[in-house]
C-alpha cells in the first residue's frame, strides 16, 4: 500500500533537498544535492537557475515513479531576495542575480532621493537599505542600467514562486517574498510603495496569490511537458513560501493561542516576534530591525545579531591563542563560577566571557521586538540552542519567561508543508513537532 505524502522543494542557496512527509509529518524520503555557482555578464557569482529548474523537475519525475509513495500535494520554500525574469514565453532572460551583487552608489542615491531619502523609506517599506538584497532594487537597476533586457520582462518571479510556475504554468507573487525587505512594500498602507508603480515596476511584478501560502488543486501539469500528467491528476499545488516566514509556521501551529518569540541562530541570530505589529521606528531600523510577512498577511517584527559569525570569528582566535582545536569549545560545560571569576586565564573562562558578551547582545537585540509583555515563551532554535551556557545565561535575562532550545528537523520544509495541510491531510496536526529542552 503506497503511503500518502506531500513533496517539499527546500531550495537554499546551498543545499538544494527535496523531502516527502508522511501525514503525520515524518520524513519518509529525501534527496539533496549542491550545485557549482555560475556567473553574471559582469562576472559576479550567481545561482545557475537552468541547472537548479532541471533538477527539481528531473528530481520529481524520479519520486513520482516510486512504488512506495502516493504524492497528494507539492509545495516549495527557497530563500529570498531572489527573482528570476521571464518572458511572455515562460522562458528565463536574465540571471537569477545574486542578493549580494554590488549595487551602484549613483542608482542608489538616485533612488532614495526620489523617494523620499533613506530613512523615511526603509521605515515605510520595514526595509533597511540592504541594496541588492532588497530584491525591488534589482528591477530598479535592470530598469536604468540595461532597459531593453527590462522591456522584455514578462514577470519577475521570486525564486519560490518560480518554482511553483515550472509545475503550474500560472504566474504568481506571494506576500511572504514581496513582504521580506524588499522595498517593494508599504507597510502603513498595507499595498505596493508607489515607486513601484510610479516606475512601472507593478507592471513585471505577477498578481499575489489569491490566499496567503496556499495554491490550487491542478487537473494537468501545464507548463513543462517533461513532467507527465500521468498519476498526478488532483495533486494540490502550493504557490511557495519564503523560507524565513516558512520556518516560523511550525511554531506557530503548534502553540496556537500561545504568544511567543522565537530567536532562530545561525550565523544570523533572528528575533522573530509573530505578536508584534507595530511599525518599525526609525530607532527601531537604525539597530537592525526589520519585518517578515507571515503568509497569512500580518507582519512579524523581527531584529537581527550577526553573532554567529562573531562567534565564529573569535573561537578561531582562542584555537590559536590556546593552542586547542578548533571544535575544543563544544566540550566547555557551564559553570557559573567561571562567570563571576574574572582572574581565571583559561579556555573555559575566555569562552564563558565571549557568549557573556554574546548574550548581551542578545538581550539588547530580542529587546527591540518584545514590546507586548504579555509574551509568556521564549525559544531558541539552531546553534545557539544546543549551547547551555548561552541558554542558562538567556534563561537567568528573562526569568518572568519560560525559556526553551527547541528543535525542530527541516524546520522551513515542515512550514511549508503545514502551511498547506488542510488541502491534503486528513489528519490532525501532531502534537510533537517540536522537540523542547527548558532552561530556568
Amino acid at each position: 500500500m503506497k503511503t500518502p505524502t506531500i513533496a517539499i522543494f527546500d531550495i537554499g542557496k546551498t543545499n538544494k533537498k527535496l523531502f516527502l512527509f508522511n501525514e503525520n509529518y515524518k520524513i519518509v524520503y529525501e534527496k539533496s544535492t549542491q550545485f557549482d555557482e555560475t556567473t553574471d555578464e559582469n562576472g559576479d557569482p550567481c545561482e545557475n537557475v537552468e541547472l537548479l529548474s532541471s533538477w527539481v523537475v528531473d528530481t520529481f519525475n524520479e519520486v513520482l515513479q516510486n512504488p512506495d509513495f502516493e504524492i497528494k500535494a507539492i509545495n516549495f520554500s527557497t530563500y529570498g531576495a531572489s527573482f528570476v525574469h521571464i518572458n511572455s514565453e515562460g522562458k528565463v532572460i536574465a540571471p537569477l542575480y545574486n542578493y549580494l551583487k554590488p549595487y551602484s552608489e549613483i542608482l542608489k542615491k538616485q533612488f532614495y532621493d526620489t523617494y523620499g531619502g533613506e530613512q523615511e523609506f526603509a521605515r515605510k517599506t520595514a526595509s533597511p537599505v540592504l541594496s541588492s538584497l532588497n530584491s525591488g532594487m534589482i528591477l530598479y537597476r535592470l530598469k536604468y542600467e540595461k532597459p531593453s533586457l527590462f522591456a522584455q520582462i514578462h514577470y519577475s518571479l521570486h525564486l519560490p514562486q518560480y518554482i511553483s510556475f515550472l509545475f503550474t504554468g500560472k504566474h504568481f507573487s506571494d506576500i511572504t517574498s514581496i513582504g521580506c525587505h524588499t522595498n517593494l512594500w508599504d507597510f502603513e498602507k498595507n499595498q505596493y510603495h508607489e515607486w513601484v508603480e510610479k516606475e512601472g515596476i507593478v507592471e513585471k511584478l505577477a498578481p499575489l496569490t489569491p490566499r496567503g501560502g496556499g495554491g490550487e488543486r491542478e487537473s494537468d501539469f501545464n507548463s513543462m511537458s517533461e513532467i507527465p500528467p500521468l498519476g498526478v491528476r488532483g495533486l494540490f499545488l502550493g504557490f511557495g513560501l519564503h523560507d524565513s516566514s516558512a520556518a516560523l509556521i511550525p511554531y506557530l501551529a503548534t502553540f496556537k493561542g500561545q504568544k511567543f518569540v522565537l530567536i532562530s541562530t545561525g550565523t544570523w541570530c533572528i528575533t522573530l516576534n509573530p505578536f508584534n505589529h507595530t511599525p518599525l521606528t526609525d530607532e527601531e531600523l537604525q539597530y537592525d530591525c526589520l519585518a517578515y510577512m507571515q503568509y497569512t498577511g500580518e507582519p512579524v517584527k523581527a531584529s537581527r545579531l550577526f553573532a554567529g559569525n562573531t562567534h565564529e570569528q573569535a573561537i578561531k582566535q582562542m584555537a590559536e591563542r590556546f593552542e586547542k582545536p578548533l571544535d575544543y569549545y563544544k566540550t566547555v560545560k557551564f559553570n557559573a563560577q567561571l562567570i563571576e571569576n574574572e582572574n581565571d586565564n583559561s579556555y573555559e573562562s575566555a569562552y564563558h566571557q565571549l557568549i557573556i558578551d554574546l548574550v548581551n547582545q542578545q538581550i539588547t537585540s530580542t529587546k527591540l521586538v518584545l514590546e507586548d509583555h504579555s509574551v509568556t515563551k521564549l525559544f531558541v532554535d539552531g546553534g545557539f540552542g544546543k549551547n547551555e551556557i548561552y541558554m542558562n545565561l538567556l534563561a537567568k535575562a528573562f526569568p518572568e519567561m519560560e525559556v526553551y532550545a527547541a528543535s525542530v528537523a527541516q524546520a522551513t520544509s515542515l512550514g511549508a508543508a503545514l502551511a498547506i495541510h488542510e488541502d491534503w491531510n486528513t489528519k490532525e496536526i501532531p502534537p510533537n513537532l517540536i522537540d523542547l529542552k527548558r532552561y530556568k
